[in-house]
């Protein structure tokens, strides 16, 4: 079996943002996890600020540790509608 290689982040922790950035949405029958109003935005600011460079070491962590949330809830959000298929 080929051995994974991981490569180490400097990030701002997911689970910081668990008791306010995330929210439960109702879609179609199935509770999904999303981010709220507040980090999509600050998330979508940081995105913009990274396409042109600008990005402060600060920020890029903080850019790394939502982003790493966002791959989280949407495997999460994956199991949820994969559950409720049957």
């Amino acid at each position: 079996m080929a051995s994974t290689v991981m490569t180490p982040v400097l990030m701002i922790e997911p689970s910081s943002w668990l008791r306010s950035g995330i929210t439960v949405e109702k879609v179609n029958g199935v509770n999904l996890i999303k981010f709220t109003n507040e980090l999509h935005t600050r998330l979508e600011e940081l995105l913009e600020k990274r396409k042109v460079q600008l990005l402060t070491p600060q920020e890029e962590t903080e850019y790394a540790g939502i982003t790493e949330l966002e791959r989280v809830l949407t495997f999460v959000n994956a199991k949820l509608i994969a559950s409720c298929e049957y």
